[in-house]
C-alpha cells in the first residue's frame, strides 16, 4: 500500500469538484501527486496519511514563525471573539499601520489589502496616475502576481524564446490575456543597469515606474549586483519614474524594514505580504506621502470588502511582536547560512555539486553548470528534472521542499533540523 493512500483518494475526489484538484496553480505539483495535509506545528507538517515532514516550504513563505505559533493563534482568537469583519475602521488596524510606518523606510502612508497581487495592481495604478505615463518597466523572471498586466516575462521555455538581451521578446505566462497586453510594459533582463539606463533614456516619457523584486526570489533567489538597486533609484529620480519594490517575499524576512532597509535603498512605493501575518491573508501598499495622497483623496481608487479583517490584522500584530522581541532575524540568517553551506558540502562530498545561493533566510538550490546565476536567463540552465527527482527523494526521507528550488527558514527551525536535512541531502545525492 502506498504511504500516500489517503492523499491519493482525496486528490481524486478533489479533481471532481476543484479545477485541477487544487485552489492555486502552484499546488498542482508534488510527487507522486498533490498531498493533503492534516496539521502543522513548529517546523513540522503532517499529511493525512500520518507522514511527518521537516518543512522548508513554510506554505510558500508566509510561516516565518513556523506552523501554529501559539502567540499568533492566541491573538487571532482574541480578535475574532470581538467580531471578524466590520467593514469599518478599528483600533488594531490603526495600531498596525502606525507600527509599519515606524518600521518601513518608505511607509509614510499605507493601505491594506488581502494579497500581494492586489497590492501590486494598486501600486501600478497609482504610478500611472501620478506620472500620467501609460507603461511600466519590469524584469524577466520576476513575479508580481497573476493579474493580466503583469503576466509577461515570468517564465519561458528557452533562452531563444526570450529573444536578444537588448530587445527581449515578452513571453505570455497564460492564455486569456488581452491582445494589447504587451503594450502595457517593457520587460528587460535583471541586474543589467546599462540596459535600464538605455531604455529610460529612449522611452522615459512612456514609463511610469520600475517594479522589481529587490531580491529575485521567484527565479533563483538572486541578489542584486553591487550598486544595482541604487542605480535604479538614481535612474528613476533622473527620469521622473516611480521605483516600486515588490517585497512580498523579502518583506519582514530580511529584516523588519524589508529589503529596502537591508540594502539601504528606499523606493517610492513598496508591497508587502506573505511573512507579514504568518499565513493569514493580508498585504500592504506602503509609500511616500506625496504619491499616496492620490489614494488618500480618492483620485486613485483602492477598495476591498475584506480588507483589514480582525483576524488578519491581529495575526500581523502578533507576528511582529515575536519578530521584534525575540531577535528572530539573526537566527534566520545564521541557520540559513549553515544550511546553505551544509548543502554545498554534502553535494561536494557526494560528487554531485549543487549551486546554492541567496541571502540565508531564503535561498535557492539547483543543479547547473554555472558557478553563479545572476539573471532569469541563466536560471534556464538549471536541470529541473534532476532537481525534481531530488525533491521527491527528500520527501521520502521526511523533508518537504518547494519544487522550483526556493527554500525558507523559520524561527521554529533549530540546529538539529539543519543537521537532519543536510544528512538527508547527502544520502539522496550519494544515491543518485
Amino acid at each position: 500500500m502506498s504511504r500516500y493512500e489517503k492523499s491519493k483518494a482525496l486528490y481524486e475526489r478533489a479533481c471532481r469538484v476543484l479545477a485541477g484538484g487544487v485552489s492555486s496553480e502552484f499546488r498542482k505539483f508534488g510527487p507522486p501527486h498533490p498531498l493533503f495535509y492534516r496539521e502543522g506545528k513548529g517546523s513540522r507538517v503532517v499529511d493525512v496519511d500520518g507522514n511527518e515532514y521537516l518543512d522548508f516550504t513554510l506554505s510558500q513563505g508566509p510561516l516565518i514563525l513556523g506552523h501554529s505559533h501559539p502567540h499568533v493563534l492566541a491573538e487571532v482568537e482574541k480578535a475574532s471573539a470581538g467580531g471578524q469583519l466590520f467593514a469599518g475602521q478599528h483600533l488594531r488596524e490603526l495600531e498596525l499601520a502606525e507600527r509599519l510606518q515606524r518600521l518601513i523606510p518608505c511607509a509614510e502612508l499605507l493601505r491594506f489589502s488581502l494579497s500581494g497581487s492586489e497590492a501590486d495592481h494598486a501600486a501600478l495604478r497609482l504610478a500611472r496616475a501620478v506620472t500620467g505615463r501609460p507603461k511600466f518597466l519590469r524584469f524577466e523572471g520576476h513575479y508580481h502576481g497573476w493579474f493580466d498586466n503583469v503576466a509577461l516575462g515570468i517564465s519561458a521555455p528557452s533562452i531563444e524564446a526570450l529573444g536578444p538581451r537588448e530587445q527581449p521578446q515578452p513571453v505570455r505566462w497564460t492564455a486569456g490575456l488581452p491582445d494589447d497586453i504587451e503594450n502595457q510594459s517593457l520587460v528587460l533582463p535583471w541586474n543589467d543597469l546599462p540596459l535600464v539606463e538605455r531604455a529610460l533614456k529612449e522611452r522615459h516619457a512612456q514609463i511610469a515606474a520600475i517594479i522589481t523584486e529587490p531580491v529575485m526570489c521567484n527565479s533563483g533567489c538572486i541578489e542584486p549586483e553591487s550598486g544595482y538597486l541604487a542605480g535604479l533609484r538614481r535612474l528613476c529620480d533622473q527620469y521622473g519614474c516611480l521605483l516600486i519594490f515588490d517585497e512580498v517575499i523579502t518583506g519582514f524576512r530580511l529584516g523588519l524594514g524589508g529589503a529596502q532597509k537591508y540594502y539601504h535603498v528606499v523606493p517610492d512605493l513598496a508591497v508587502f505580504g506573505k511573512a507579514m501575518a504568518s499565513g493569514y491573508p493580508i498585504s500592504v501598499l506602503a509609500g511616500k506621502r506625496s504619491f499616496m495622497e492620490k489614494i488618500a483623496d480618492g483620485t486613485v481608487i483602492h477598495a476591498g470588502t475584506m480588507n483589514s479583517g480582525n483576524p488578519s490584522i491581529a495575526a500581523a500584530q502578533a507576528t511582529l511582536d515575536v519578530l521584534e522581541d525575540e531577535n528572530v532575524h539573526a537566527r534566520l540568517f545564521e541557520l540559513g547560512k549553515q544550511l546553505m553551506e551544509g548543502l554545498r558540502d554534502a553535494s561536494r562530498r557526494a560528487g554531485k555539486p549543487m549551486l546554492v545561493q541567496g541571502p540565508g533566510p531564503m535561498f535557492h538550490a539547483g543543479f547547473t553548470r554555472l558557478n553563479k546565476v545572476r539573471d532569469f536567463r541563466e536560471t534556464l540552465s538549471y536541470d529541473k528534472p534532476r532537481y525534481a527527482a531530488f525533491v521527491s527523494a527528500m520527501q521520502e526521507r521526511g523533508i518537504r521542499l518547494i519544487g522550483r528550488g526556493l527554500w525558507y527558514i523559520s524561527a521554529a527551525h533549530v540546529p538539529n533540523d539543519i543537521e537532519l536535512c543536510i544528512a538527508a541531502a547527502y544520502d539522496v545525492l550519494k544515491g543518485n
